[in-house]
């Protein structure tokens, strides 16, 4: 492993050092001493079309989060703690400085920013610091501005994306928009797009707005009950939305929409090409000749759809921007009856997929087989795709053995790699069916576990748990179940750098906002609301345990006219009883995991043959 490594660096530096010499004359041409490329493309996707990849291909570092900062003579990476072993093995540093976020000593993008600017004040000048708008939040761009007002250092937004230039000397970037468009029936969808745009109408109403641009993808999808396969594993589709009073518009490659779509949409939309949309916007911004309130999601709207509507308050001096939520986001992540059946449907058979897959291990290692990461990867995508109305993976299935199930989105299974006995596997993957968006997660031990490692993974199911079971009122946020899950861990001076839950989309992301459980999460949650729990432990060279149900949220009866909400399961499989010691498990704890395992034979006996119901009960007896 470690020769694979040193290899993969030496040509990593063979062709990053390349790219980035090209990216510093860009910059030169420009007058920039730094520019920014973000993990991020057009529409803030974290996913991103092989063409959007930038900082991917030109640092090697492959981390779906993660931001790279180029000066004139030193590189940066800014990676959080799910990545810290992963850039440490894709990015040489000789090259890019990693920046662990979170450590000591470790600045962020900010802080760097502002220590080259204090170096360059010494000199009596101001460093430019280069960007495309079109790949930056409003709100990171409006924080820029505050920050930078009287920091020496001068913003400079990019029309043309300076990393396209460099990769398009070396390649022919593939296209981003040519997979067809397919609607959704109202069976799955619970509302025609009609009826979700006259939701969003009454919204606009109420909060007195005019024009509702719409840039994130996931929002476009779910609005119009439409979907594609622009991103890898998310069904979206790149283009654009605005809506008014009395339209509705989506840009998109109309070449790539059939005759029928266009025919749907024709009575409550205008289909326009996707390069329409700056103008389009433009227009509602400035040819005016009454004043006009806009709305910008600051979360996920662009600086460039920010600037584009500050030229039209400039010329005009008619526009009023109102910073808020957009309504659609809020509407996605409460699901409809139909959406909630849909999403029980297809987490169900992402169940039974993970049970074969479990099933499967335990044979083939009882029967002395050896296993490689990637036998496991390629079980349960073939059990995945076994299952009707399989579309695509929702995430790159995480298959870690060993030491390297200690990397939070280690998404590249090997081949080589075996799996032995006292070490974990941690299993991380899901699915993407018609019906709704999978995501789960188990670990595993090979042979007999160690102390460690089952008092280790003791404390992460009763963090999961002691989340899963809890109720709790009203306005409750993410980041107040957050610290419940993590108490236990807490208490014996454990924790995890990741959050313990993330919003589920319908038949959409594998991540969603606006609600999570996380310590930055301040939004409420509420009925109809599909979130993950995985409370986690990772210890590099040691290995690492997640433990990842999805459950939607229900309102729960109340006692004194409150409301109360809970836990209802999505996901039903087992926990790995050689790793849990009981005797830590209170009473309650531990009938959640026993009434839990119950529900998972009972849910998935009458799907299985008798010899996978045997099993399927060994695994689930009760402790």
């Amino acid at each position: 492993m470690v020769a694979t490594n040193v290899k993969a660096n030496r040509n990593i530096q063979n062709t990053s050092a390349s790219k980035l010499e090209q990216l510093r004359i860009l910059m030169v041409d420009n007058n920039l001493d730094c520019y920014l490329i973000p993990a991020v493309d057009e529409h803030l996707n974290l996913s991103v079309p092989a063409a959007k990849q930038r900082r991917a291909w030109i640092s090697g570092f492959t981390g779906s989060a993660g931001d790279l900062l180029v000066g004139k003579d030193a590189a940066w990476l800014f990676v959080d703690s799910r990545y810290y072993e992963q850039a440490e093995l894709q990015v040489d540093a000789a090259l890019i400085k990693i920046s662990k976020l979170g450590l000591e000593g470790n600045l962020s993008l900010i802080e760097t920013l502002e220590k080259i600017a204090v170096e360059s004040a010494q000199k009596s000048t101001k460093i430019r610091f280069g960007f495309d708008p079109f790949t930056v939040a409003t709100e990171q761009y409006q924080n820029w501005v505050r920050k930078f007002a009287t920091a020496g250092i001068e913003l400079v937004a990019i029309s043309e994306n300076l990393a396209d230039k460099v990769r398009e000397t070396a390649e022919i970037l593939p296209a981003i928009d040519e997979s067809p468009i397919f609607s959704l029936p109202v069976s799955l969808t619970g509302e025609t797009a009609a009826q979700k745009l006259a939701r969003v109408r009454e919204a606009m109403q109420k909060a007195n707005i005019d024009v509702l641009p719409i840039s994130n993808l996931n929002q476009i999808a779910w609005l119009f009950n439409l979907r594609g396969s622009d991103i890898p594993h998310i069904p979206i589709f790149i283009s654009y939305a605005i809506v008014t009073a009395d339209a509705a518009f989506l840009f998109t490659n109309r070449d790539r929409v059939s005759p029928e779509i266009k025919k749907e949409l024709s009575a409550a939309v205008t289909l326009l090409p996707y390069a329409d949309y700056p103008s389009i916007l433009e227009s509602f911004c400035v040819n005016l000749s009454n004043k006009v309130r806009v709305l910008l999601d600051s979360k996920h709207s662009t600086a460039g759809t920010y600037q584009l509507v500050l030229g039209g308050q400039k010329a005009e001096n008619k526009i009023e921007i109102v910073f808020a939520a957009n309504p659609v986001e809020g509407m996605k992540a409460r699901k409809n009856p139909v959406e909630i059946e849909q999403m029980k449907s297809a987490n169900f058979k992402a169940s039974r997929a993970k049970v074969l897959t479990l099933k499967w291990l335990t044979e083939q290692l009882e029967n002395g087989n050896v296993l490689t990461e990637f036998d496991v990867k390629e079980s349960i995508e073939s059990f995945y795709q076994q299952e009707t109305d399989f579309q695509t993976l929702t995430f790159k299935t995480i298959a870690g053995a060993g030491a390297n199930s200690s990397i939070v989105h280690y998404g590249t299974p090997s081949p080589e790699i075996t799996l032995k006995p006292q070490e974990l596997l941690l299993l991380d993957s899901g699915a993407q069916y018609l019906a709704g968006t999978t995501d789960d997660t188990r670990t595993m031990i090979v042979g007999e576990p160690t102390t460690q490692q089952i008092e280790h993974y003791t404390t992460v199911l009763i963090a999961h748990i002691n989340c899963a079971m809890q109720q709790f009122p009203k306005g409750t946020t993410g980041s107040q179940l957050d610290a419940i899950a993590r108490a236990v861990l807490w208490q014996q001076q454990l924790d995890y750098g990741h959050g313990t839950g993330h919003g589920v989309g319908a038949f959409l992301a594998g991540h969603e906002g606006p609600n999570g459980i996380s310590k930055f999460v301040q939004y409420p949650l509420e009925p109809g609301m599909v979130t993950s729990i995985e409370p986690g432990y990772y210890e590099p060279g040691w290995g690492g345990i997640r433990l990842e149900n999805l459950y939607v949220v229900r309102e729960m009866p109340s006692k004194n006219g409150t409301a109360w909400y809970g836990f209802e399961p999505l996901t039903y499989i087992p926990f790995e009883q050689k790793l849990i010691n009981v005797d830590r498990l209170s009473t309650t704890q531990l009938q959640w995991l026993n009434n839990y395992h119950t529900s998972v034979v009972e849910k998935l006996s009458p799907v299985f043959d008798a010899t996978t119901i045997a099993w399927l009960k060994k695994a689930c007896a009760a402790s």
